[in-house]
């Protein structure tokens, strides 16, 4: 049987993550867990709410698993470090798939990784660890997702694609058939990508084009 789950988070993906862990994916949910700093209610979903740094007392790794909810804050930098925090300290990090998301059965998922419902995983894809896949995406066949990249909603990626390490896929992008995007891009809302990227650039328009002078890691997401 799986273990108890920790959500680490305690915003609105955080709650939203609850929900399907609980009510889909057949999980217990026992607490939510933010830095002291940031620990603002004593309770949240019913759930008690505790200090990121001393879970291993309150809710050690062999009795409990995580889960990292966080969305792509720092262009996915903030989910990440406690990705790899939990892992240092022991932690096992669950997955969770939707019911009604179609991954077929040939398609890899890594841990940390969350797919919302609508989205359409085709053969021989794979998707890294710690990644978000919101809802009514189109993942080609033989795509490789990296790891710490978020697809917000109905963007299309075609086969033969690759999304490059902690990069940001904005709602309604489209990606022709064997686009590299490089690491660290956000990709606008309607962009259209029809030839490889440059790291850390942001990529806007149709066709999609670089913007001049302007920084991934300077978009608020």
């Amino acid at each position: 049987m799986p273990k108890p789950l920790v959500l680490v988070g305690a915003g609105e993906f955080a709650q939203i993550a609850c929900e399907y862990f609980e009510h889909d994916g057949d999980r217990d949910v026992v607490a939510f867990s933010v830095e002291r700093d940031y620990l603002a209610q004593p309770q949240l979903a019913g759930h008690p709410v505790v200090a990121y740094e001393t879970l291993e007392a309150s809710h050690p790794p062999a009795e409990f698993e995580l889960f990292v909810a966080i969305p792509a804050s720092q262009l996915n930098r903030l989910r990440t470090r406690f990705y790899l925090d939990a892992k240092r300290r022991g932690y096992r990090l669950a997955s969770y798939v939707s019911s009604r998301a179609f991954v077929w059965r040939n398609a890899e998922v890594g841990e940390n990784s969350f797919i919302f419902e609508g989205n359409v995983v085709q053969p021989f894809v794979r998707i890294g660890h710690n990644c978000v896949l919101w809802s009514g995406n189109h993942v080609g066949h033989r795509t490789v997702v990296h790891d710490h990249v978020f697809v917000a909603s109905h963007a299309v990626i075609s086969g033969y694609c690759e999304i490059g390490q902690s990069s940001f896929v904005g709602v309604n992008s489209t990606f022709n058939d064997h686009v590299k995007v490089a690491a660290d891009n956000v990709i606008g809302a309607g962009a259209l990508v029809t030839r490889d990227t440059e790291p850390g650039r942001v990529y806007v328009g149709s066709p999609a084009h670089a913007l001049p002078g302007k920084s991934s890691l300077d978009v608020r997401l």
